[in-house]
């Protein structure tokens, strides 16, 4: 019996394009059923993969080793992970993120099938399938079509991220510890993201978590561990503040509130990959429409959008209040997009 294949998949960064590469995922499962799944990612992100249920083997790139300046341990670090890429036999890389430094391991790997997204036309040489990516089209898609191009059958699209038990059961520790009750409706605001022009004013955060509040709903904001003094005026307001608390536990709050709401941001992707509802909060592009926007894959519904060429900060509070009873109102109906915790 032939040895199963070993297939590299790649993306380094970040939360949301990590998020963005699970439905292909699973295609490529469902393609090669018996093969073994390897994913080189960011070690700051590959805590991410412990919910990719069909991968078997993660490998970390170490980035805070190769900026330390240290030469010794740059090199030692650069040969073990050169080495580790060879060892497998790869017979297919896949390069969903298409930079130089992805595109030269891709080709560093060895693998006779090397297919990869292109955005500069220099780096596809790393190819024996490279496909042209734009921004028409949402990531998620873009790396289905990907696949597609090199002649894998798509079938049913599926996105579904399968979170840790253990991270759900810190999660519920969480809100046993702040008094908080799993069976009533929460509402789990992440203000901030990656950059400042794709956040909505922590003012009117606040102003959208006390009309909820005042409505009998839990609040808890989210947040990294820079944003502890940004939530100052969260705490003082007396709302529950997550800020800090590790990736998948802040994943586990978001699976056990009832709605999320937020900005452009990768823990919002990876709500809607555990099949919970979002409000996210867009900025539109030119012609004031979704297309190729990171909107919640698969839900453009989801998105509540600025006018064209408008700040975020544009967005009424009286939409984001009509968009999020929209949605909590689904939920205390019992519809089929019901919320309730597992």
């Amino acid at each position: 019996m032939a040895a199963p294949e070993n297939i590299l998949l790649i993306r380094l960064k970040s939360i949301g394009d990590v998020v963005f590469t699970l439905p292909a995922v699973h295609v490529i499962r469902c393609n090669f059923p018996d093969a073994k799944l390897h994913f080189l990612v960011s070690k700051e992100h590959a805590p991410l993969l412990r919910g990719f249920s069909e991968i078997d083997s993660v490998i970390p790139l170490d980035r805070a080793t190769s900026r330390s300046g240290n030469l010794p341990a740059v090199c030692a670090a650069t040969f073990q992970l050169l080495r580790r890429l060879r060892q497998p036999r790869f017979s297919h890389s896949i390069d969903f993120q298409g930079y130089g430094e992805t595109a030269f391991l891709s080709w560093w790997s060895g693998a006779p099938e090397r297919w990869g997204n292109v955005y500069q036309s220099l780096r596809g040489w790393a190819y024996t399938h490279g496909v042209r990516s734009g921004n028409a089209i949402h990531p998620a898609e873009q790396n289905l079509f990907l696949l597609q191009q090199c002649g894998i059958d798509i079938g049913r699209i599926r996105n579904e991220y399968v979170l840790p038990g253990d991270a759900l059961e810190i999660a519920r520790q969480f809100f046993a510890t702040n008094h908080l009750d799993t069976a009533k409706p929460t509402l789990f605001v992440q203000p901030f993201t990656s950059a400042s022009h794709k956040n909505w004013p922590l003012e009117n955060y606040l102003k959208l978590a006390q009309h909820w509040n005042a409505r009998g709903a839990q609040i808890i904001f989210g947040g990294g561990p820079a944003d502890h003094a940004a939530l100052e005026p969260a705490r003082a307001a007396s709302f529950t503040v997550s800020a800090g608390v590790p990736l998948l536990v802040s994943a586990g709050l978001m699976k056990l509130s009832t709605l999320v709401v937020g900005g452009d941001t990768g823990l919002l992707h990876l709500t809607v990959a555990m099949g919970r509802r979002v409000v996210m909060l867009m900025r539109s592009n030119h012609k004031g429409n979704v297309r190729g926007q990171t909107f919640p894959f698969q839900h453009p519904d989801w998105a509540v959008m600025a006018a064209a060429s408008q700040p975020i900060a544009s967005v009424e509070i009286s939409t984001v209040i009509d968009a999020t009873t929209h949605a909590m109102d689904r939920w205390q109906n019992g519809s089929a997009e019901s919320f309730c915790v597992p």
